[in-house]
């Protein structure tokens, strides 16, 4: 874990174990519950050659009607259909919007519960192998399903560390984001600003909210895991509090973005020329986020959904007492 202060530049080496230790009591831990869905499917088309189709989140709350990545595209036109070997299931593409497709789950009642048993889990397409054991992409506080990747800087946490957490009287909330297309979707147009990206489903129930905003009215640290925390609690910001709800996001973090409830982060190291190190580089200043990626290549840190992590501190408050987060007691 390479630890990044903002305020002095400075860098440190430590590890995920050591996390506690950049805590402190009053501080406030949120995570993303989010569980991936195995929407991976691996099937044939009409004219027997292989297809691809890879659900991302479904359309107006039907569960039959998905947005979908589909390959290969060139041969799956509106109209077309896709099957599995030994399921009744039948995916017929609707409509085609470029790169994805609106598409309709048939021939069996329950799509999920079909799609569950035969689909793989989304593995980012530098992971080559199929993960034998698939709950290594999911988090150990992963509840509500519908992510299309695993909000990665999750993955880092155990039991033991979050029990090691509550000892030092940090608070621990959950919020939910279901990741979405952006995480595969590089930014390739000039001015970031003008990058279309699309929108994912988010949820800060009652219990959160609350703990977040006695938080900030008390001066404590709100720290968020991932960058899907960040986006989530940036969203349902109105000044320098949480409205709780859920609906869509479409939030574009920048360098610029005024950071209105996060204190500090904890994340994955990224992609170039992706949406998620530009919100890194709006939190802690592209400058020195760019020194800390050089610093870890030249020690040899790993990269992407299973590699190691940073953490970007922020200046430690009065410590007061452990706020109650929802779902607190579930892990």
């Amino acid at each position: 874990m390479l630890v990044l202060d903002p305020t002095s530049g400075a860098i440190k080496h430590a590890t995920i174990r050591q996390l506690p230790d950049y805590l402190g009591p009053g501080d406030l831990l949120v995570l993303n519950d989010s569980r991936v869905l195995p929407a991976r499917l691996h099937g044939r088309r009409r004219d027997g050659g292989e297809a691809e189709v890879l659900l991302l989140r479904p359309v107006d709350g039907d569960r039959h009607r998905w947005e979908a990545l589909i390959r290969p595209a060139r041969r799956l036109a509106a109209g077309s259909q896709v099957r599995f070997d030994g399921s009744a299931l039948a995916v017929a593409i609707d409509e085609r919007h470029g790169e994805t497709a609106t598409v309709r789950l048939n021939g069996v009642a329950d799509p999920l519960a079909e799609v569950r048993r035969i689909g793989e889990i989304p593995t980012p397409p530098y992971i080559r192998e199929r993960l034998r054991d698939a709950e290594r992409y999911q988090t150990v506080f992963a509840r509500d399903e519908g992510s299309a990747a695993a909000p990665t800087a999750g993955l880092h946490f155990t039991p033991e560390l979050l029990s090691a957490i509550r000892n030092r009287g940090v608070g621990i909330a959950f919020v939910t984001l279901h990741v979405g297309i952006d995480t595969f979707r590089p930014v390739r147009v000039e001015d970031p600003a003008q990058h279309a990206i699309h929108k994912e489903w988010f949820r800060i129930d009652d219990p959160t909210a609350a703990a977040i905003n006695a938080a900030r009215q008390t001066g404590r640290r709100v720290v968020a895991v991932g960058t899907t925390t960040v986006r989530v609690l940036e969203t349902a910001a109105e000044s320098d509090r949480v409205r709780p709800g859920e609906g869509w996001t479409g939030l574009l973090i920048l360098p610029g973005h005024p950071f209105r409830v996060v204190d500090a982060m904890l994340t994955n190291f990224h992609l170039p020329r992706s949406t998620l190190l530009m919100l890194v580089s709006a939190f802690a200043g592209r400058e020195l986020v760019l020194a800390a990626y050089a610093e870890a290549i030249r020690e040899r840190y790993r990269f992407y959904s299973f590699g190691d992590c940073m953490f970007i501190t922020a200046p430690r408050p009065h410590p007061g007492p452990p706020p109650q987060g929802g779902r607190g007691s579930d892990v």
